[in-house]
Order: C-alpha cells, then structure tokens, then sequence
C-alpha cells in the first residue's frame, strides 16, 4: 500500500454522541491496511475539501472501523453534514498508538478530558477483551458538563471489568447528578495508584494534560510510565511536510502517543 494513497469508506452508521459530536463507522475497502492499533489516527477527508487527522475510536469490528468526530472546521464540518450511504477518503494508520504490550500485566490508569474518551476507547474495549491480561484497571473521566459525555451508553458494560470516575466542570441537567463536579485532577487520590506498577494513558486538551501527568508524578509515578496523546497540526501523517514539527519530533511519525518523559519540558511549556 503507498502510505499516501486513500482507500473509498462507505458510512454504514452515525451515532449523535453530543450536540456536535458524532461516530461515524465506516466500511472500508480492500486496500486498506487490517494492522490498527488503538490511539493510531487516520486522514480523513474528501477531494475539494481537505483531508483532518481522527483518531480510532473503534477498530475492526464486524469489518468495520470508528472515528468520533466533532465539527470545528471545514473538514469537519463537511463530514457532519454527510449521510449514511455516503463516501469519505482514509488514508493511514499512521503514528504509533498506546503501548499495550507495556500495559499488560500492570495496573491501567485511563484519564480522558472531552473528546480525549474516543482515542481511549478501543483500550477499554482490548481490556474488556482480555481482562486477565491486566491488574486493576481505573478510567477517570471529565466533561465540561453531562451533556458532553462520550459513549454512555457503554458505562454500565464498562463497570462490570473496570472502575469507572466521573466528574463535570458544572452539572447542568437538573437532573441528579451522582458523581464528581470539578477538575479531573480532583479524581486523582480516588485511584491511589500503585506508584511501581502502574501504567497511565492521559488524552485531552493539553493543559488537562499537563496537571494530570504532574499530579500523578507528585503520587509518586514516573515519567517514563505516563504517556499522553498529541495532535498537532498533521496534514500528510508521514513526516514529509513538516506541520507537526516540533521540538525534534514529527507528532504523525513519533507520536501521537508519547512517553511523558520525552515531551515534558516542550519548549511551548505546554505540556
């Protein structure tokens, strides 16, 4: 396969998760790779309209693959006005993914900020496959509200292998709201953490990011056993153009799954 030829996906189903926030499965041609691993991404786009880098949200599953989307530009915004039955343009996988060969074995430690739930999920879905394969597994997820949670229909099948934390920035509902109302960072000391053997996966906006590798370090983790998810910038997924340059890494290449310690101290002092 060359790395820059896009395969035809046909849009089998689309799931409304939030107000603009939707899964798109997608049925894929021949030519696309069967190799996926979870927190990989893909270009997805159309001719005319340009092409954006989506993480799996879920991997080959009834011959199909997911991506959660939200619309927050041209491309996305096209994909959101798209129907089932209709087409989109894959390239990819590209990036390295979550290391599960480290994981297993280990405590798990899952700290998803918003949207950062969707890159997490086929982890959660490869632990609930293999639940032996793991020790306690913990998922610590924020929104910025309830209504912005991601997949929770798939809670209560989730709680039945792992330790699901919730918390919102603000409940605004109405409704009772049964969990946690702050900062994810506030659901740190609910996990307490083997600090030796545990493993931590931390996805969301960068500065959620940033304070939760902190927190965990101050528990006593070590950064070469937290890893965080970025994207930035990639436009060819192959380290040609260089929009995802930085600091001496190409994040389509080297990332967008990294140790936390190789990209502390970024010179943006954004992470």
């Amino acid at each position: 396969m060359h790395p820059l030829k896009p395969a035809k996906a046909v849009l089998k189903n689309i799931r409304q998760e939030t107000a603009d926030v939707k899964t798109y499965t997608v049925q894929v041609d021949g030519a696309f790779s069967r190799e996926l691993s979870p927190g990989q991404f893909n270009m997805v786009g159309y001719p005319g309209v340009g092409e954006a880098p989506i993480s799996f949200s879920s991997l080959w599953e009834d011959g199909c693959i997911g991506h959660t989307v939200r619309s927050v530009g041209a491309v996305t915004a096209f994909i959101d006005k798209l129907a089932e039955g209709d087409e989109l343009l894959l390239r990819g996988p590209y990036g390295k993914g979550w290391p599960m060969d480290i994981a297993k074995g280990r405590d798990l430690l899952l700290v998803a900020g918003g949207l950062g739930l969707a890159p997490l999920r086929p982890v959660i879905r490869e632990v609930l496959q293999s639940r032996d394969s793991f020790g306690t597994v913990s998922l610590l997820c924020g929104a910025r509200n309830e209504k912005n949670l991601l997949f929770t229909d798939e809670y209560e099948a989730w709680r039945k292998k792992i330790s699901l934390f919730l918390t919102v920035d603000e409940a605004v509902t109405g409704e009772p709201w049964g969990h946690s109302v702050g900062l994810i960072t506030g659901l740190l000391d609910r996990v307490k953490p083997d600090t030796a053997g545990t493993c931590a996966f931390v996805v969301g906006p960068e500065i959620m990011m940033r304070f939760v590798c902190r927190g965990l370090m101050l528990r006593g983790m070590q950064p070469a056993d937290i890893f965080v998810s970025l994207e930035r910038r990639m436009k060819c997924g192959v380290a040609q153009c260089g929009h995802c340059q930085h600091a001496g890494f190409f994040v389509c290449r080297d990332g967008p799954v990294f140790p936390y310690a190789q990209v502390t101290g970024l010179m943006d002092g954004m992470l």
